[in-house]
C-alpha cells in the first residue's frame, strides 16, 4: 500500500510538472500588465514602453504599461509583489525601490522574498558634476577644495535616501571630506539650483545632466563607473581618479511576484532578453544613455542582494537618518 501511495504521489508530481511546463510553453495567452512605479516620461517608463512593445510582438499578446507612481517607486513595486503569481503582472523596478528603500524606510515587501527577479534590464552611471563657479576641474582639485573648507560646500540630491544622496554620502566616506546635504523634491529643482550656483555639486544619472554638460552650464568631474561613457568620452571615471570603490550606477530590472512558477519566469526572461537583443531596441535606449544588460533570474537575484548590502552599509557608516 505504501509503495502504491508513493507511486501515486510521484505520478501526480510528474503530471503537475508536465502541466506547468506545457502552460509555460503556451505563455502568454492573454495581455501582460507591466507596472511602471513612476510617472510617464522617466527612464523606467521609457524602458517599459520600448521593451514592452517588442515583447508584445514576440509574444503575440499585448503588453500594457500601467504607471503606478508614488513613494519613489515603492508603491508600484509593492503592487506587483501583491499580484497573482501567474506571470501576467510584472514591473520595471529600480535600484531605489529594490536596493535602497528597504534600508531607508518601512516598506510592505521584502525585495528578495516577495518578488521573483526576472532579469536586469539596463544600467546608467551617475555623473559627479559641479557648478561652474566651483574652482575645481577634476577629482583631486575638488577633494582638496572640500578638505580646505570643511562643511562649506553643499551637495544637492533628488531627496533623502535617493541614489544621488547616497552617492554623495559614499563620496564623503571615500574621500574623507565634510560636505553638506541639501535635499530637493526631484532631480529638476536640484539641477536648477546647481545651475543657479545655490549648491556646488551633485551626482545624477548621466542622461539627466548630459545636455547641461554639453552646453557648458555644468562642469563634469567624474563618472561613477569603471569605464568611460560613449556619450561623454572625455570625462574620466572615479576608478581612473583613484577611487575604484566609488562606483555609482542606477539600474532597472524586471520583477514578478514571488511564487511565479520558474518555468513562467524563464519564459518572461526569454521574452525580455530577446527584446533587448533587438537592434532597434538597443538604439532607442542607447539614445537615453542606458546600457542594456540582460541576465538570468539567478544572477539578477544575486545582483539585488549585493546592492542591498552595499547601500545598507553606506547608510549605516554615514549615519543617514532613516524612517524604519
Amino acid at each position: 500500500m505504501g509503495d502504491m501511495t508513493m507511486c501515486g504521489r510521484l505520478l501526480a508530481a510528474i503530471l503537475l510538472f508536465a502541466s506547468v511546463t506545457a502552460s509555460a510553453q503556451q505563455f502568454p495567452t492573454k495581455p501582460i500588465r507591466l507596472i511602471v512605479p513612476f510617472p510617464p516620461g522617466g527612464p523606467n517608463d521609457i524602458i517599459a514602453r520600448v521593451i514592452g512593445q517588442k515583447m508584445s510582438e514576440l509574444a503575440k499578446q499585448p503588453v500594457i504599461v500601467d504607471n503606478r507612481a508614488g513613494q519613489g517607486g515603492v508603491l508600484g513595486t509593492d503592487a506587483v509583489a501583491k499580484s497573482a503569481p501567474d506571470g501576467y503582472t510584472v514591473a520595471i523596478a529600480s535600484a531605489g525601490a529594490l536596493a535602497i528603500s528597504p534600508s531607508m524606510e518601512k516598506v510592505a515587501y521584502d525585495a528578495l522574498k516577495d518578488l521573483a527577479p526576472v532579469t536586469l534590464v539596463a544600467t546608467v552611471p551617475e555623473m559627479l558634476v559641479v557648478a561652474t563657479d566651483v574652482p575645481a576641474n577634476n577629482m583631486s582639485e575638488l577633494v582638496a577644495l572640500a578638505k580646505a573648507q570643511p562643511g562649506k560646500l553643499n551637495f544637492a540630491s533628488s531627496g533623502p535616501g535617493s541614489l544621488p544622496h547616497l552617492a554623495c554620502e559614499l563620496f564623503k566616506l571615500t574621500a574623507k571630506i565634510d560636505i553638506v546635504h541639501v535635499p530637493y523634491r526631484g532631480a529638476a529643482p536640484a539641477v536648477n539650483d546647481l545651475l543657479g550656483q545655490q549648491v556646488q555639486m551633485t551626482f545624477l544619472d548621466l542622461p539627466v545632466i548630459l545636455p547641461q554638460i554639453k552646453a557648458g552650464a555644468l562642469r563634469p568631474i567624474a563618472l561613477g563607473d569603471r569605464e568611460r561613457a560613449p556619450t561623454a568620452p572625455d570625462v574620466p571615471t572615479t576608478a581612473e581618479a583613484g577611487m575604484p570603490d566609488l562606483i555609482i550606477e542606477n539600474w532597472y530590472g524586471m520583477v514578478a511576484p514571488a511564487g511565479t512558477p520558474p518555468a513562467i519566469v524563464a519564459r518572461l526572461n526569454k521574452l525580455a532578453t530577446d527584446a533587448m537583443a533587438d537592434p532597434a531596441v538597443k538604439a532607442k535606449l542607447a539614445e537615453q544613455g542606458l546600457t542594456l544588460a540582460g541576465d538570468t533570474p539567478e544572477h539578477f537575484r544575486d545582483f539585488i542582494a549585493a546592492d542591498i548590502k552595499k547601500w545598507a552599509k553606506v547608510i549605516q557608516d554615514a549615519g543617514v537618518v532613516t524612517t524604519k
